[in-house]
């Protein structure tokens, strides 16, 4: 069974964080993330890897947009699968945390894959009764549950899980304070494993894209040397590493095509392309 929402942790702890919940406490008719999952119950709030089909965009009319919806879903599940794969070989009998679940989609496809258990940890009211109700409706409650309650302080005893993910959710916490918590809920060797985008530091210390991005999304975007201080500083050694920058730029360059396009698009394509942003993956394994 999946928890309650009535689940209350230390949800909102500054004034910036209070921002940032109101922000997707206002997203409950967000088209760009409810009508990809429709189909197949993997609803994500992140964005996708790899080439599309061009054939999408010469379809007649009046197939084109679901095409192009069905090509985006396909390239957000084929970004999770970088992060299940860099999991490795994970037991039944395992358990992971996802934080910052969201709909659920991540949390998910991991339990799909593996039938280990997930704790997603998501400070959204309506994403926790969101992700409970497909859980629920997909027959997958009875090992993924989800948790209102803010990832920089996940309600779980020291040392609790073999896994930590987090899938495009970093840009909203300092890096220090969340990568200590993570450290302290894995087991000694246990792993954890981040897709994100980031700041390329080595090429520009804050674009434009990265400003309108933040802007956009009331995210706060790091460096990608901040990764890897933070990970350092709390035990967390990268076993992987690989960078996606140009795998993700089709996903953008479809989506900017599409009658679903924001506005962000625009700032994540002159980024990628320019460098400045980073696509990266990041695994680690919890050495002390």
């Amino acid at each position: 069974m999946t928890s309650t929402t009535g689940e209350q942790h230390a949800v909102v702890r500054s004034d910036y964080e209070r921002l940032l919940k109101s922000y997707w406490d206002t997203k409950t008719t967000d088209d760009i993330n409810l009508l990809l999952g429709a189909e197949d119950g993997l609803y994500h709030h992140h964005y996708g890897v790899g080439d599309y089909d061009p054939g999408v965009l010469t379809a007649p009319p009046e197939h084109r947009d679901a095409l192009i919806l069905r090509e985006l879903h396909r390239m957000e599940n084929a970004e999770t699968e970088l992060i299940l794969d860099a999991l490795g070989a994970v037991p039944a009998d395992a358990r992971g945390m996802d934080a910052g679940s969201g709909r659920g989609g991540t949390s998910f496809m991991i339990t799909q894959r593996f039938g280990c258990r997930m704790d997603g940890v998501n400070f959204c009211a309506h994403h926790i009764d969101f992700a409970e109700r497909v859980a629920k409706e997909r027959g997958w409650d009875d090992r993924v549950r989800f948790h209102l309650a803010n990832m920089l302080e996940p309600p779980f005893a020291d040392e609790t899980f073999d896994f930590v993910v987090s899938n495009e959710t970093t840009m909203y916490a300092d890096l220090h304070d969340l990568f200590r918590e993570f450290a302290r809920v894995l087991r000694p060797g246990g792993r954890y494993v981040v897709v994100t985008w980031c700041r390329n530091d080595s090429v520009d210390a804050r674009s434009s894209a990265s400003r309108r991005i933040d802007e956009h999304y009331v995210s706060r975007m790091h460096k990608r040397s901040t990764y890897f201080e933070a990970l350092a500083a709390n035990g967390l050694v990268p076993y992987r590493v690989t960078r996606h920058t140009d795998e993700a730029i089709p996903y953008w360059d479809l989506r900017n095509r599409s009658g679903l396009r924001t506005g962000v698009e625009v700032p994540f394509l002159a980024g990628y392309r320019e460098k400045s942003l980073d696509y990266l993956l990041i695994a680690c394994e919890r050495v002390r």
